[in-house]
């Protein structure tokens, strides 16, 4: 294992950048396209599976919880996340196999419940395990915030990167291969890079005051970790950044094929929608520890702000839809980097202010804010659907069904992303990482 004052080399950083690649490659598949395979392939009503995104965030709150307490209690040579990491690989390409696959003769009642034992199992579970696992590991590899911040940026290009080829690709994937062999590839791809910084990335060593911190029980951690208020802050900023990604991502899908008239185009803007964010992401180092992560974040969202503006004017004009893309790319790039380094932060004020340091437990709240985010965005895109009136067997959609999706795609992502600035600019722990530091100098 690490010690504490460990600096982690560059091809450990790319490691843990791959783990968060695999576990994009099921966010972008249920954020981007879970919704049209629901409602266009397997025939399921969109005010039903709006619902069964609602609920299963229900039993999300209780899953996350309960592994972040299991992780914190794990202990083996290999440390406390690794172990789950590698767990977590094999049920992921299980889970992306089987959700999408629903048996085309069953009849709707029975979709539906297939639906929800595999949504459940691949949400409520596998990424359960998997996003718990991968956050607390940043946590667990170094003490050194400006390493953090790097390693943190790396693995959002890296993330980005997964999310520009699979986001690309899985439209021409199911055209020309059809659902079935699109799942095991996305399956295979997932699982083995989330093996990867399983069997590659060390975590630090507990020993003296940290170790027997470590031995706390759950029953005091949890109250602990509760009245950190960075606790909840980080699960808002986590819930808000995949809430207003996904819900335009959804929306993408219905804007390319029912606003343009265009299926294809949807890989054009996936890959505007990402490529951007990636460049931006390079600065975030220098910003980050020079300034400060809310800086660079809060001006990724005024960037969030401007791009859904454009969006929502846009209609037709594909030259103000690729601007707004493309400030929504940059803008969105910093929160995803910038939200990890966070929740370390958040441990370390946790242990300096409460006594009490909780990884697992406060790595729940990315776990709990994301999948929140990821079902809730699409469930808004699916009840404004239904709501509209969108028929999925109509040969025309009607005007109002047309200014709903507008709506859903552009200034709906405009109000969640002031939402999600004023939740950023709320989160003002780095101003106590200096006297944390000198009151740990031995970790330094």
């Amino acid at each position: 294992m690490n010690t504490n004052s460990t600096k982690i080399p560059m091809w450990k950083k790319i490691c843990y950048g791959c783990g968060a690649g695999g576990g994009n490659v099921m966010s972008t598949l249920l954020a981007a396209f879970l919704l049209g395979y629901y409602t266009d392939t397997a025939g399921i009503a969109a005010a039903a599976i709006g619902t069964m995104f609602l609920l299963s965030r229900l039993l999300d709150g209780v899953t996350d919880l309960v592994m972040g307490g299991i992780v914190d209690k794990t202990r083996t040579k290999w440390g406390k996340a690794r172990p789950w990491l590698v767990v977590s690989a094999p049920l992921m390409v299980i889970g992306i196999i089987l959700i999408l696959n629903v048996p085309q003769g069953f009849s709707q009642a029975m979709k539906l419940v297939y639906a929800y034992i595999t949504y459940i199992f691949l949400n409520c579970v596998v990424y359960t395990i998997f996003g718990i696992a991968h956050s607390a590991l940043l946590a667990r590899m170094t003490r050194d915030f400006k390493d953090r911040n790097t390693t943190s940026t790396i693995s959002s290009i890296c993330n980005n990167a997964v999310g520009l080829v699979v986001g690309t690709a899985i439209t021409a994937l199911q055209l020309n291969f059809g659902w079935g062999v699109t799942s095991v590839i996305l399956g295979i791809a997932a699982g083995v890079l989330i093996l990867i910084p399983g069997l590659t990335c060390n975590e630090m060593e507990d020993t003296g005051e940290n170790k027997v911190k470590n031995e706390i029980p759950l029953k005091e951690q949890l109250p602990a970790v509760l009245k950190n208020k960075y606790f909840w802050l980080c699960l808002l900023i986590g819930a808000f950044t995949l809430l207003m990604n996904a819900n335009a991502i959804a929306a993408q899908v219905y804007y390319c094929n029912v606003v343009l008239g265009d299926p294809m185009y949807m890989a054009t803007l996936m890959s505007i929608g990402q490529l951007p964010g990636i460049i931006i992401l390079f600065f975030m180092p220098y910003f980050s520890n020079k300034f400060s992560k809310r800086v660079f974040m809060s001006f990724g969202g005024i960037l969030l702000i401007a791009g859904f503006c454009l969006i929502g004017i846009a209609d037709t004009n594909r030259t103000l839809l690729l601007a707004g893309t493309i400030l929504r790319s940059i803008g969105v790039g910093p929160m995803f980097a910038g939200i990890y380094a966070f929740i370390a932060d958040a441990a370390d004020y946790g242990e300096w202010k409460y006594g009490v340091r909780s990884e697992g437990l406060m790595a729940s709240s990315q776990s709990i804010g994301s999948k929140i985010g990821i079902g809730l965005g699409s469930g808004v895109t699916a009840w404004i659907l239904a709501f509209v009136g969108y028929d999925a067997a109509a040969a025309a959609q009607s005007a109002t069904v047309v200014s709903g999706i507008r709506f859903t795609y552009g200034w709906l992502g405009a109000i969640f992303s002031v939402l999600l600035l004023l939740f950023v600019w709320m989160m003002d722990v780095e101003k106590y990482l200096p006297e944390i530091r000198k009151s740990q100098p031995q970790k330094r």
